[in-house]
C-alpha cells in the first residue's frame, strides 16, 4: 500500500491570547484552531473530584453553535488529554481547554467550507495538537507530550493508498479514516476509526501514523541531523512540537 500526503508543514504560535493562562494557534492540513487554557482553578461543586482535577474541553465550530458532534469530539479529547495531564496533583480543581475552529479547508468538488467541526473526521488532529500546545504554554504539568495525525485509506485504480492528513475530498471517497495519537514515550494514546478496514490495513495505518508522530531525529556526535531524503510520509510532528517550544523559550528568555 502506497503512502502519500496532501498537506504542507504545520505552523504554530504560542501565547496568542493575553487573558488566558496559556494559548496557542495551530494551522495544518487546511485547518486553523486557536486554544485557550485556564487552570488549575477552583471547580464548581458539581465538577469537584476529591482526588484529581476535572478537565473540561469545549469545542466551538467555525460558524454556528456547537451541537451533538462537537460534544462527541469534546468527550474524545477530554478522555485523551486527561491521560497526559497530571490531574492527581490538583484535587478539586478545574483545567479548562477551549478550542475555537477558525478556518477549515474547502471541498474542491462542492466549493463550500466545512463549518461544522466534525463533518470532517480529519479535524481531530488539529484540535488535539492545539490543545497540547496550549497546555504547554500554560505550564500545566503533563507526564508526556503527544502528537496526533489522520490517515485515510483511499481506493485508487483497483488498489488502495494511505493518505496522511487527507483532504475533504479524500475523506469523502475514503474506505476508512483513522485518527491516532502517540505520546513522547511512543505509547498509543488515541485511536479512533470509521469505515471498513482489515486487520492488515489497520496495521499499515498504525505504522504510518507512528512514523509521523514518533519519528526519531538522527544524531551524530551529539548533534541533531535532519535528512531531507528520508521519511517523506507526512510531517515530523515530534520535531515540530519540540522546535516550537524551543523557539518560544528562546524568545521569552531573550533580553530586549
Amino acid at each position: 500500500m502506497t503512502v502519500s500526503t496532501t498537506s504542507t508543514a504545520p505552523a504554530a504560535a504560542l501565547g496568542v491570547l493575553p487573558r488566558a493562562d496559556g494559548s496557542a494557534k495551530y494551522s495544518h492540513a487546511g485547518y486553523t484552531v486557536t486554544a485557550s487554557v485556564n487552570g488549575p482553578i477552583e471547580a464548581q461543586r458539581r465538577d469537584e473530584h476529591p482526588y484529581e482535577a476535572h478537565v473540561d474541553v469545549i469545542v466551538r465550530p467555525a460558524a454556528g453553535v456547537g451541537g451533538t458532534r462537537e460534544r462527541h469530539l469534546e468527550s474524545i479529547l477530554q478522555s485523551s488529554l486527561s491521560q497526559i495531564i497530571l490531574v492527581k496533583n490538583f484535587p478539586r480543581s478545574l483545567i479548562q481547554i477551549v478550542l475555537q475552529v477558525e478556518d477549515s479547508p474547502e471541498n474542491d468538488y462542492v466549493n463550500t467550507k466545512l463549518v461544522q467541526a466534525s463533518l470532517n473526521f480529519s479535524i481531530m488532529p488539529a484540535l488535539f495538537q492545539t490543545a497540547v500546545l496550549a497546555l504547554l504554554s500554560a505550564g500545566v504539568p503533563i507526564r508526556a507530550t503527544a502528537t496526533a495525525t489522520a490517515v485515510a485509506i483511499v481506493p485508487q485504480d483497483g488498489t488502495k493508498r494511505s493518505v496522511v492528513d487527507p483532504s475533504p475530498r479524500d475523506v469523502e471517497i475514503a474506505q476508512s479514516v483513522h485518527v491516532l495519537a502517540f505520546t513522547s514515550h511512543d505509547e498509543l494514546l488515541l485511536a479512533e476509526s470509521e469505515g471498513d478496514f482489515t486487520v492488515k490495513e489497520w496495521d499499515d495505518v498504525y505504522e504510518t501514523a507512528k512514523d509521523v508522530c514518533c519519528r526519531p531525529v538522527p544524531t551524530k556526535e551529539g548533534m541533531e541531523m535532519v535528512l531531507d531524503d528520508e521519511h517523506t510520509n507526512g510531517p515530523d510532528l515530534r520535531h515540530f512540537l519540540r522546535s516550537t517550544m524551543e523557539n518560544k523559550v528562546a524568545s521569552d528568555l531573550h533580553w530586549k
